[in-house]
């Protein structure tokens, strides 16, 4: 018969005349090392303890310990770009990730995901024999193809791991989160009340997932990559970690930066005649802040410390399973943070992190009286911006802009049997992009050329495993570009130009700073004035990286990313109209009918199931009870659901509940239930139910949320903690749901859309 692959025996007519031949499947030596990429989220240069933070991080400084510490590691300034680049070896816009995995702008540089033409390290290490495993935030895909209807090309098992376990968006909730197990959605395995957070369960299938493999093939090295949650927003973390934490920032951001820093400069992380960059504009002096501001930044602050040393826990859990296996000391460990410590939180942080993505300002004098709940379920919290700024000693300015403070992060490395300076410190520069190129060389693979009969595009990451053994080697990194909606730098030589970018200004108009950073690390001494040839050349090579590596056209816009929602081949009809017919997968923000800031209706069709011996206790007429949709969390969200023989709408705006209760019992013979939400021109809305197309009751909510939850919506019961305080748990739906209707009535005014776009752009 005709061959359809290779064969290299030889068959003929009887078993004695032919020779068998086996193929071997790629191996890359059971001496090879595994390799493991802890990835931390919105994590500023100064805030694990081995890089001068008086937070406990005892696990990730036992491993700087045992290994190195870089003290001049880059990254990009945001989440998505930082794992493209992480994961590739190459920069951001050349693989097509310019911002957050959100949007697809038309342009190479935005696809919403990384380009086929640019394996991913675990591709390539797949393809060498490897076991490739991920647990966590993915964030990589374009979330309107993140729903169970796909597709899937792009999501972790597509992209080269065998096995993944985490969240497909961009932050979750820590205690009630939106779970992703391969290629299908799954609920929490455990609830809040019964210990459950979701950094624990990531370690704990992160652990299985190796002894899955090692246990069946312990010849074979394995890739882990574990990107937590943490410590982007919401700041959780369970109540004795929160405890251990009360008054320990009491003393406010100037004493904890000044001490900070003066550790820092003990250690040697920083050269000693760096200076302390001044507080950035909106943060004032700590001694100078009302009661109440002080109170609720404090906790604030509390709780992302908190959330920090739970997280060093779980990676010890993970570190002390690799050990017990015999594993630890051939597995090359890199611990990371994506970009610098987040901005999001505002100027005096917030207890409902939606509230200020809505555009509105949650003062302290509000928020003290709930100073409790602060890290708890019951709580979506981000630090204020004078955190974010000691959490980024010394430097200045946050995540999202190309100064030190948003690209400048931690990077330990712990590899025992490949790194003899143990405890050492290295100061050569480098980046998020030159990752891959040190495992590949460490590993001794070569990046392929073509991949899966896609011509691939070059790694052009330098890797740092020359700095293993050599400490004083210069690096071998020549010149590093950054850029971020318009915010831009170049770095060359010990030399960095930068410049802030106001989003609608021109290009040209931009103020470009010069600092000699290779002395003055945190930024603090312009010399653009000085060495006006100096910034020119920087500007021209800026320019010549952009190009060569796809950054240009130069784009700013936020808002304007989010039009492209209904165009052709979304899950967004262009005719607003949604249709869902349960049992269905929990829908992700950006993939589900788009409630947020606008009118639409919401119809169920319904049965009543015939002989349901399941609840007899149900003695309402309709015979069924439950949730027919619910999106958002108990801190915020809306729920359509069946209590009490009653229809209910409960709109939740951050514990401000708008409880809309049909007037009458549904009949027994009814068979579409309904409700109609307009919005008024003041953001108010009333809200109408019907029963079989009647009126069956209204109400008045006082404004609708723009963005509501980072958690998406559910169809016949309430996935994730309840919007509603009326019921329980999920409270699925009893009858028979035989579709769910949503219609889209108007677009919101320009306001309104304008800050629901600002704020998702925000959160992520």
């Amino acid at each position: 018969m005709k061959s359809y692959g290779r064969y290299e025996g030889k068959v003929g007519r009887t078993l004695a005349d032919s020779d068998p031949w086996f193929e071997e499947p790629p191996h890359p030596g059971t001496d090879k090392p595994n390799v493991v990429i802890v990835l931390l989220d919105d994590l500023g240069f100064a805030q694990l303890g081995c890089y001068g933070s008086t937070i406990a991080t005892p696990n990730i400084d036992g491993l700087a310990d045992k290994g190195l510490r870089y003290t001049n590691f880059h990254v990009t300034p945001l989440c998505s770009p930082t794992r493209a680049a992480l994961l590739t070896g190459r920069n951001h816009h050349a693989v097509g990730m310019r911002a957050i995995s959100n949007f697809n702008t038309g342009f190479p540089h935005m696809t919403g995901h990384i380009s086929n033409h640019a394996a991913t390290v675990a591709e390539v290490l797949h393809s060498e024999g490897y076991a490739t495993l991920a647990v966590g935030k993915w964030h990589l895909a374009p979330m309107e193809q993140c729903s169970a209807a796909g597709p899937m090309d792009q999501w972790p098992l597509q992209r080269g791991f065998d096995r993944y376990y985490g969240f497909l968006d961009g932050e979750t909730d820590q205690f009630s989160p939106s779970l992703t197990y391969d290629n299908h959605m799954i609920e929490p395995p455990a609830t809040p009340s019964e210990g459950y957070h979701v950094s624990e369960d990531l370690i704990d299938k992160a652990i299985e997932f190796v002894h899955d493999s090692k246990g069946v093939r312990p010849d074979r090295p394995f890739f882990l990559y574990c990107a937590f949650g943490a410590t982007h927003a919401p700041h959780q973390s369970p109540e004795k970690y929160l405890d251990k934490y009360r008054g320990a920032f009491d003393d406010g951001w100037d004493v904890v930066r000044e001490r900070w820093f003066a550790k820092q400069l003990d250690m040697g992380l920083l050269p000693p005649d760096t200076t302390l960059a001044p507080r950035n504009p909106g943060v004032d002096e700590w001694n100078e802040l009302p009661d109440n501001q002080r109170l609720l930044a404090a906790r604030l602050q509390e709780a992302f410390a908190a959330f920090l040393d739970h997280t060093d826990a779980q990676i010890g859990r993970l570190v002390d399973s690799l050990s017990d296996m015999g594993q630890l000391d051939n597995t090359i460990i890199t611990v990371l943070g994506d970009n610098g410590a987040s901005q999001e939180g505002g100027p005096f942080g917030v207890l409902h992190e939606m509230k200020f993505f809505n555009g509105i300002l949650e003062t302290p004098d509000e928020a003290v009286e709930h100073l409790d709940e602060i890290g708890g379920p019951h709580s979506h919290s981000n630090y204020p911006w004078g955190w974010a700024q000691a959490g980024n000693t010394p430097f200045k300015w946050y995540k999202q802009n190309t100064h030190e403070g948003g690209v400048h992060v931690p990077l330990v490395v712990h590899w025992p049997d490949g790194i003899s300076d143990a405890g050492a410190l290295r100061t050569q520069f480098h980046h998020v992009n030159d990752v891959v190129a040190t495992i590949y060389e460490a590993l001794d693979v070569r990046a392929p050329t073509m991949f899966r009969g896609l011509e691939q595009m070059p790694v052009t990451g330098t890797s740092f495993a020359y700095s293993f053994d050599e400490p004083d080697e210069p690096t071998r990194k020549e010149v590093q570009y950054f850029e971020m909606v318009g915010h831009r730098g170049i770095w060359h030589d010990g030399w960095k130009a930068v410049t802030r970018h106001e989003a609608g200004t021109d290009f040209e108009d931009d103020d470009w700073e010069l600092y000699h950073v290779a002395e003055d690390p945190s930024e603090c001494n312009n010399l653009a004035s000085q060495h006006p040839e100096k910034l020119d050349e920087l500007i021209a090579i800026w320019w010549q990286e952009a190009d060569q590596h796809g950054v240009l056209p130069l784009d700013d816009r936020l808002i304007e990313l989010f039009r492209s929602r209904f165009r052709d081949n979304s899950p967004h009809p262009q005719n607003r109209r949604y249709v869902y017919r349960p049992p269905m997968a929990p829908l992700p923000m950006q993939a589900g009918a788009p409630v947020g800031g606008r009118s639409f209706d919401m119809k169920a069709s319904v049965r009543r199931v015939a002989g349901d011996s399941d609840h007899p206790d149900l003695d309402t007429e309709c015979g069924y009870e439950g949730v027919l949709y619910a999106t958002g969390t108990e801190n915020s969200g809306l729920t359509f659901f069946v209590k009490d023989g009653h229809l209910v709408f409960d709109y939740n705006a951050f514990d401000d509940h708008t409880i809309v209760r049909s007037n009458q019992p549904i009949p027994a013979d009814a068979v579409e239930l309904g409700v109609e939400v307009r919005r008024a021109n003041d953001r108010s809305a009333t809200i109408g139910l019907l029963i079989n197309g009647q009126p069956a009751g209204s109400g008045t909510a006082p404004w609708l949320m723009g963005t509501i939850s980072s958690v998406g919506a559910s169809v016949g019961y309430d996935a994730g903690s309840p919007v509603s305080l009326q019921y329980e748990g999920p409270f699925r739906f009893t009858g028979d749901l035989v579709k769910l209707e949503i219609q889209l009535v108007s677009r919101p005014d320009l306001e309104a859309r304008a800050a629901a776009m600002r704020s998702e752009m925000s959160r992520q």
